[in-house]
């Protein structure tokens, strides 16, 4: 099979969603919704539309050494952007959509100028006091979405990485709190961590097991 460079495609974020709308938009996307541990993190980002970095795109296309610098130039760059860290209690308490729909409020709340439209990764929006449009794989899609995908992530890996020399027998540095086999097994033999997520099904029967 010959495949010739017009063949190849590469999806790539853009501001066609942007365009569209007038005033301040924001992106809003969160990192941690799958992990037994640790927290929620939710960003929104402004971005300013003339001095966009290079390199934005989904923070799972990028490696760790990328996002991380990245992340400082969205941040210089950015008209306004804003992190919320929504905690294990706060997860376990709501339960995790609800957890992530009021990150994602507070998010946009907490930016430091009100934007006017918010674009949301993902089919659910919370309620805010601006519209906001939902997008599925909006980190693929748009920028703003995509440049809160990457400081939505950083964030939560730098405090995953501190978690791990607090607790050190988890290896999250590793994995992040994700479910990953030696995870999982760190979990039924020492039990769970204070920053394990209680109301998860896996941390509940493994907390059992060690016991």
């Amino acid at each position: 099979m010959i495949c010739t460079e017009s063949a190849i495609t590469v999806s790539m974020p853009d501001l066609s969603f942007e365009s569209q709308l007038t005033g301040y938009v924001c992106g809003v996307d969160e990192a941690g919704r799958g992990p037994c541990a640790g927290p929620l993190c939710v960003a929104a980002v402004i971005l300013d539309q003339d001095n966009i970095p290079e390199m934005i795109r989904d923070s799972k296309k990028l490696t760790e050494k990328q996002r991380f610098n990245i992340e400082p130039l969205i941040k210089q760059s950015a008209l306004a952007w804003s992190v919320v860290e929504v905690s294990c209690e706060l997860i376990d308490c709501l339960n995790i959509l609800q957890a992530t729909l009021w990150g994602m409020a507070e998010a946009v709340a907490r930016l430091p100028l009100k934007a006017d439209h918010a674009l949301i990764d993902g089919n659910r929006a919370p309620i805010l006091g601006i519209p906001a449009q939902t997008i599925i794989k909006g980190d693929d899609r748009s920028l703003s979405i995509a440049a809160a995908s990457i400081l939505a992530k950083t964030a939560r890996d730098r405090i995953m990485i501190e978690m791990d020399s607090i607790y050190p027998a988890y290896g999250f540095k590793k994995h992040k709190g994700y479910q990953a086999k030696a995870h999982l097994e760190a979990i039924s033999l020492h039990g769970p961590s204070p920053i394990h997520r209680r109301s998860w099904a896996t941390v509940r029967n493994l907390a059992t097991t060690a016991q």
